[in-house]
């Protein structure tokens, strides 16, 4: 008996064993994808499974199809959020240019904003704060008054006091009513 009779087979290199996994998986994997996408997506797919292979190569199994499947699938599952999120981005940016469009002039805004300011200013901070949690954040007088760290009736003093100041120099200087100060989409 030789020497050589004893040895195993040399190990394949991890470039060997890689083409050997895309020469026999590659098309299978091709047809998984196809089945749940179109062609573009389909080969974005094999190519992103076996990039993930190759990064991986020494996990991948000795039976790899059923490995390979599982990643295909987590790679369409990966593009669907990815493109619902985009769908999302792209909602929210039509929105965006369509309340811009309906915005009131810069030189509008930041005359409204400079008397604004000008009579938030003029409130004491109990009261600025107490109309900021209501108008600015959007809470109700119940939140609000947990985050002031009062009750709620202690907390509605103030922000009568504030609503009123406000009221009596709006009428004084014809100042924007306190909805000015809520942002787009914010609940009054």
């Amino acid at each position: 008996m030789s020497a050589t009779d004893n040895d195993p087979s040399p190990p394949e290199s991890d470039a060997q064993r890689f083409t050997t996994l895309w020469e026999a998986y590659a098309g299978r994997v091709l047809a998984y994808a196809l089945r749940h996408t179109d062609r573009d997506l389909a080969q974005e797919v094999v190519s992103e499974t076996f990039l993930i292979a190759w990064r991986r190569l020494a996990h991948v199994p000795g039976e790899p199809l059923p490995w390979l499947l599982v990643v295909a699938r987590n790679t369409l599952h990966n593009q669907r959020r990815s493109s619902y999120r985009q769908a999302l981005l792209r909602d929210e940016v039509t929105h965006l240019h369509q309340a811009l469009a309906t915005a009131p002039g810069a030189e509008d805004v930041i005359t409204d904003r400079a008397e604004v300011l000008a009579a938030l200013a003029a409130l004491t901070a109990t009261e600025r704060e107490a109309l900021l949690l209501i108008a600015w954040d959007g809470l109700s007088p119940v939140e609000a008054a947990k985050v002031a760290g009062c009750s709620v009736p202690t907390f509605h003093v103030p922000l009568f006091r504030a609503r009123r100041r406000l009221q009596s120099h709006d009428q004084a200087s014809e100042l924007p009513q306190p909805q000015t100060l809520l942002t787009p989409g914010s609940p009054a």
